[in-house]
């Protein structure tokens, strides 16, 4: 084995990890149809190297799927773990959706893979851990009264994918903020209480 292997491999990861990243950002703005060589060249590599990773687009997709699921069971749990209980861990996590845009991210992505969440193991079990993280906060915050007892996972699900419109005279953070709290008010079992 050559001296150079490790290398030869972080750099491997490192190009994979910025198609991912290239992919989760040109998804979201654009949609699934993007062309392979734009993700290619917002990444900074060569058609050829993404090409070597994700030799089609399915498996692009499915890569940048996984890679985006992941990434919201991970906020999930740090919200579950952070906050002193349900009510403020789902707050955060919904304001935090909200930031990152996963609304554009999964009007783009879901549709296509729908049945191949369904069929792929790991995408499965990746997507049940957001799903499982999103039920605990959502009935935990529900037994202690915080609320809504008609509030479903499915609802808070698909306030998840909220998409916030900017107006000319605020940023996208002050947008997030007022619409999220607006919504969350709706959640509460005392609308206009913390």
């Amino acid at each position: 084995m050559s001296a150079t292997t490790p290398a030869k491999r972080a750099d491997a990861r490192n190009n994979r990890e910025q198609i991912i990243a290239a992919t989760l950002v040109t998804f979201r703005e654009q949609g699934i149809d993007v062309s392979m060589k734009e993700i290619a060249d917002r990444a900074g590599v060569g058609v050829g190297t993404l090409y070597r990773h994700f030799p089609d687009r399915d498996a692009l997709i499915a890569a940048t799927a996984h890679s985006y699921l992941a990434d919201l069971a991970q906020t999930a749990a740090t919200s579950w773990q952070e906050e002193v209980d349900a009510w403020p861990a789902l707050r955060r996590f919904l304001h935090e959706c909200a930031e990152r845009k996963v609304g554009g991210l999964a009007a783009a992505i879901e549709p296509a893979l729908h049945a191949q969440i369904q069929a792929d193991p790991r995408l499965r079990e990746v997507r049940g851990k957001v799903v499982d993280l999103v039920e605990r906060m959502t009935e935990q915050a529900k037994a202690s009264g915080a609320v809504r007892a008609d509030i479903r996972t499915e609802d808070v699900a698909a306030l998840m994918t909220l998409q916030i419109y900017t107006r000319s005279n605020e940023s996208y953070a002050e947008a997030v903020h007022r619409v999220v709290e607006i919504v969350l008010d709706g959640l509460r079992a005392t609308p206009g209480k913390g």
